[in-house]
């Protein structure tokens, strides 16, 4: 067998070996016929010839010496001129003593082989030419020649759909690997989106006619010869592929230098955008916040306890569903500012000035006098519900007892004045005396009724109870008409007083009746006044209390009833003794106008009121213990909640100030708490239900815990905005880190010396504990010199310097060059020979967005030489990175 290698050092190994004995499979050997054929050509045209036969043409080595002084650029031995067999030989070893010159080892490949035509040889030798001239030197990251091609062609058609390159034979039998390659260099060449993968014929012949008429890549195998064949011969698709490597490369330096101006406009673009978005959002969140106060501040109360009772919702939906997002917007507008601060200075542009009344300082501000109208707003809702509440329980109170007094005082002025004891028998007259007395005995009972009314009169008043004025009408027409009856029952009595003397008799079982009776009947109008008692409490010791009053107010009831049964027998002893002894009384009492029917219907009314009373008692017990229950529940989980809060600010805190492990380590380590602490909201969410709960059950209090829900939720709000403004430093330390090329040593040093200086342990070292460090590196501090740095460190003047302000001071001081090194290999490679650019070479380099929008910014510099519309180095930077020091 007949092998061709390399030996250990040479720069690649030959995968199929050429058999002397047997025959190249004859698809194999005409792909190769052919694509090798056209290989030759390519080069030797550069001569002014070309080659029809490949065994043929080279058998007399003068194509073939010619082939390689092109390829070479090198310049071979003289050949021999001669056309007898021992010339064609020397040429032939001329050329093949060349090839192993240039390190590669040619194994029974002989002259004489070349010259006799031996198609086998002849094709082994081109594909070690090929594999010398135009595949070893192709390099993509640490892998070189075969290898090397094959990552290129993978890299380059990753992104396109059905394209999956593995080898060299039948991942380009489709035709699409080949139109990717072409696309993703000359995408106006090809409607890729328009391929069919079923369809490798119009792929084949579309890549090939593309390559030939635009890429100047000869056709080198027909469409018909990779698909009609099972496995396409691996080199002839290396050398037609090593064809479109060459093509492309040439153009990779230009495209470089453009991708480098694309991405310094791209981040030119993203960072005004970056303002656009912060002025707006700042604007927006401005004039929210400017809304909402005036209506946090609106303290009008309501009439009602429904109005009342809709502003507490109206405040809770601000509080859950209007709230949450702006807190979300403000802190975003940080994150927003300080990414944006950090762009702008590692693209050496000035920071960022917002607008005047739009600073991160302005919106904290803002919202602090938010949060300070807020926090009062919802303890006023609840004092006013509880104030209407209370009137609404005081003006029902005073409904009932004007309306049991009124209905007592109807009649009662027209009796006191009836002149009756002028023609009165003197029994008569004793008796009305007696009546009177009772009256008066009666009157001064409901004196207690009459102050009652006037004192929950008062109390409405001092309440600033709505309908105050009719309130006082009624109870000022109370007042005069108890002066009233006051005054009449004292004429009467003197009247009385006047005829007593003439009278003798009286029955004294129709007086003992009337006196007994008469506080008999106000005990069972007061039971039921205070069975029918409407009552509010907000404890369950209050409703407790209330039931052992009722128990012992039950507790009365035998005796109560003995003493019914009393004065129903003095009721019935004197119908026992006018029955007997034929008193013409008429059967009614003198004395009162209480009679035995009137305390039976009373006393089963009282009756009937208890267990009425024991049922509303029992429904406030249940209904309390509820609550009760309700207050548990909610601090069983604020107990828990609050701590966990606490504990997770000491945590992060720790962290962000604690060298352990690298920068990403720290942020992966933060980033793993926000996701437990974002995973935490549900049960921030179930307090919030169980919170709900408790304001609809009109629950004011909680001994259990000294948590209340706008503690957890100011926590929570503190706990998300603190590992967002976390993250977004340490995120913001790696930008800065990586643009300025700082080592984890560095970073570790840095964060150790800003540690030491930070004698506060806040995080955030204070203008003192700064000029203090600055000394100590040697610093000559004066005041001017000392704001100027501060200045820089902290340009939004709050008195302290970040971490991240404290690492770009000090990495500033040792700034590189490198972005200027960029920007002037840029321009030597659009520019060419030329000290200067064209705005048309721009155009013709960059994407049309971009290419105008650097066109733009480049006006103000552009004619230098004389030349209109071009750019010299010093404008080209200056239109790129601003008034630097590039």
């Amino acid at each position: 067998m007949d092998h061709y290698e390399a030996d250990e050092n040479e720069y690649m190994h030959q995968e199929d070996d050429w058999d002397r004995d047997l025959l190249l499979d004859p698809a194999w050997e005409k792909q190769q016929r052919k694509t090798f054929t056209a290989w030759c050509n390519s080069h030797l045209r550069k001569a002014g010839t070309q080659i029809e036969n490949i065994e043929e043409d080279f058998r007399d080595g003068l194509k073939l010496m010619l082939l390689l002084e092109v390829i070479s650029g090198e310049r071979l031995a003289k050949p021999e001129r001669g056309k007898m067999r021992v010339h064609k030989i020397s040429n032939v070893n001329k050329a093949l003593d060349f090839i192993a010159s240039k390190g590669v080892k040619l194994v029974f490949i002989g002259a004489e082989e070349i010259v006799d035509g031996n198609a086998k040889m002849t094709l082994g030798m081109i594909w070690t030419i090929i594999l010398r001239f135009a595949i070893q030197d192709i390099s993509v990251e640490e892998t070189s020649a075969k290898e090397g091609l094959l990552l290129w062609c993978q890299r380059k058609t990753a992104p396109y759909k059905n394209v999956n390159i593995q080898n060299f034979h039948i991942s380009w039998k489709d035709g699409l690997g080949f139109c990717a390659l072409i696309h993703r260099h000359r995408p106006e060449l090809i409607d890729y989106g328009k391929l069919r993968k079923d369809d490798p014929m119009t792929n084949l012949n579309t890549a090939f006619d593309v390559a030939e008429k635009y890429l100047d890549i000869p056709k080198m195998l027909d469409a018909e010869d990779i698909v009609g064949t099972a496995r396409p011969d691996e080199k002839a698709i290396m050398t037609y592929v090593s064809s479109f490597y060459h093509a492309f490369s040439g153009a990779q330096k230009a495209e470089t230098a453009a991708n480098r101006i694309c991405k310094v406009l791209a981040v030119n673009q993203e960072n005004e955008q970056l303002m656009e978005d912060y002025e707006k959002l700042a604007s927006d969140l401005l004039e929210w916040i400017r809304r909402t106060i005036p209506w946090l501040e609106n303290k009008t109360p309501e009439n009602t306890m429904q109005a009342m009772q809709q502003k507490l919702e109206d405040f809770r939906d601000y509080r859950r569903l209007h709230k949450p997002p702006k807190v979300q917007e403000k802190c975003q507008l940080e994150i927003n500012f300080n990414t944006l601060q950090t762009k702008l200075r590692l693209s050496n542009r000035p920071a960022f000035m917002p607008s005047e009344g739009k600073m991160v300082s302005d919106i904290s501000n803002a919202w602090v006098g938010l949060e300070g109208a807020e926090k009062g707003y919802e303890e006023w809702l609840l004092n006013e519900i509880r104030r209407l509440e209370r009137l609404d329980h005081l003006a029902e109170k005073f409904r009932q007892k004007a309306a049991i007094h009124e209905a007592w005082t109807e009649g009662k002025e027209e009796m006191l004045q009836k002149s009756d004891y002028e023609t009165a028998s003197l029994s008569d007259i004793k008796a009305l005396l007696k009546k009177h007395e009772a009256f008066e005995s009666d009157l001064a009972a409901h004196q207690d009724r009459v102050e009652q009314i006037a004192a929950i009169a008062q109390e409405l008043n001092e309440l600033d109870y709505y309908d105050s004025p009719s309130v006082n009408t009624r109870c000022q027409h109370i007042c005069d008409q108890w002066d009233a009856l006051g005054v009449l029952s004292q004429k009467r009595s003197e009247a009385l007083q006047r005829t007593e003397k003439l009278l003798e008799t009286i029955d004294q079982l129709y007086l003992e009746f009337a006196k007994r009776a008469a506080p008999f009947n106000n005990w069972m109008e007061g039971a039921m006044e205070d069975l029918q008692d409407t009552f509010i409490v907000h404890t369950i010791e209050e409703i407790l209390g209330l039931s052992t009053a009722h128990e012992q107010f039950k507790a009365t009831l035998p005796d109560a009833d003995k003493e019914r049964q009393a004065i129903l027998g003095i009721h019935n002893e004197i119908a026992k003794i006018v029955q007997t002894y034929h008193v013409n009384m008429a059967g009614s009492n003198p004395y009162t106008t209480i009679n035995p029917q009137e305390i039976n219907t009373k006393w089963d009314k009282v009756r009937q009121l208890v267990p009425q009373r024991d049922q509303a008692l029992s429904g406030e017990h249940a209904r309390q213990q509820n609550n009760e229950r309700l207050r548990k529940q909610f601090a069983s989980q604020a107990n828990v909640i609050g701590p966990w809060m606490q504990t997770k600010m000491e945590e992060i805190g720790r962290i962000s100030i604690e060298m352990h492990g690298t920068l990403e380590d720290q942020l992966t380590h933060l980033r793993q708490y926000e996701k437990s602490i974002v995973n935490y909201k549900s049960k921030i969410d179930q307090l919030e239900g169980d919170h709900q709960l408790i304001q609809e059950a009109l629950i004011f209090d909680n001994k259990h815990t000294n948590y209340t829900m706008e503690h957890v939720r100011v926590g929570w709000e503190q706990l998300l905005t603190t590992i967002a403004r976390t993250i977004n430093e340490i995120e913001n330390q790696i930008l800065t880190r990586d643009a300025k090329g700082i080592s984890q040593e560095q970073m570790n040093e840095f964060r150790a010396s800003f540690n030491h200086f930070d004698r506060k342990r806040t995080g955030m070292m204070d203008a003192e504990d700064f000029g203090v460090y600055l000394i100590s590196l040697g610093y000559n501090l004066g005041e001017a010199e000392f704001a100027r740095i501060m200045s820089i460190v902290d340009p939004n003047r709050q008195g302290v310097v970040t971490f991240q302000a404290f690492i770009d001071f000090m990495s500033r001081e040792t700034a590189d060059t490198d972005t200027a090194d960029q920007v002037m290999t840029s321009f030597k490679v659009l520019a060419g020979d030329k000290n200067y650019i064209l705005a048309d070479e721009l155009r013709r380099e960059l994407p049309p967005d971009q290419a105008e929008y650097c066109i733009a910014r480049m006006a103000p510099y552009s004619g230098p030489d004389g030349v209109p519309g071009a750019l010299d180095y010093m404008s080209f930077s200056t239109a790129l990175y601003g008034e630097s020091d590039l």
